[in-house]
């Protein structure tokens, strides 16, 4: 049955079966369609929800370039884990606990976004797939290709459409962006810290 129970419990509440049942059928996959495929290679930034093995959650945004999130199959997708803070807090949730939840947001052109939930591995960078490795040299070219910590495959078990009713419509500027970097200028990591941030 799809669903969990606590979402039955709260569509017997709100009487929104119907809508359910219709979004279950109609929205919701076991696999990325080709309309998704082609979003997700468009994207530069998604979200990512992590738990660790009890339960206690964790959000964090990515970025990169165009395809930086590789489509493997319609059950499989990857991205690599650049350099970052040094906290290692979705990786090592995804040791304790492979459930991943991903959101892709276009903010930019058709506002619609994009869940996709799976069971998350990870894969040093020199041990990864065969069927991975084609897009990994790819990523070896490129400079940033030194920041990879290690690659994230996700075997999809759901995905689905967030309508873009409420989403906003984002402009894109330009900006220089040091991958990696550790000046504090560029990464501003003391915003918080400051008086009246």
């Amino acid at each position: 049955m799809i669903g969990t129970e606590g979402e039955r419990q709260l569509q017997d509440e709100f009487k929104s079966q119907e809508r359910a049942t219709r979004f279950y059928d109609r929205q919701m996959h076991d696999h990325l369609t080709e309309g998704m495929k082609a979003f997700i290679l468009r994207q530069e930034m998604m979200f990512i929800a992590t738990a660790d093995a009890n339960g206690h959650c964790d959000c964090s945004p990515r970025f990169g370039q165009p395809g930086f999130v590789v489509v493997m199959n319609d059950k499989t997708l990857a991205y690599p884990e650049f350099r970052g803070n040094g906290i290692f807090a979705s990786m090592g949730n995804i040791i304790e606990n492979p459930h991943i939840g991903l959101v892709f947001v276009d903010f930019l052109d058709t506002t619609i976004g994009l869940h996709v939930n799976g069971q998350a591995q990870l894969f040093e960078v020199d041990q990864i797939p065969a069927a991975l490795a084609v897009v990994a040299l790819r990523h070896s070219t490129d400079r940033s290709h030194s920041l990879i910590e290690r690659w994230i495959l996700v075997k999809i078990e759901e995905a689905y459409i967030h309508c873009s009713k409420h989403v906003p419509r984002l402009q894109k500027l330009n900006k220089s962006i040091s991958w990696g970097t550790d000046n504090p200028k560029a990464k501003v990591d003391d915003f918080f810290s400051k008086p009246n941030s």
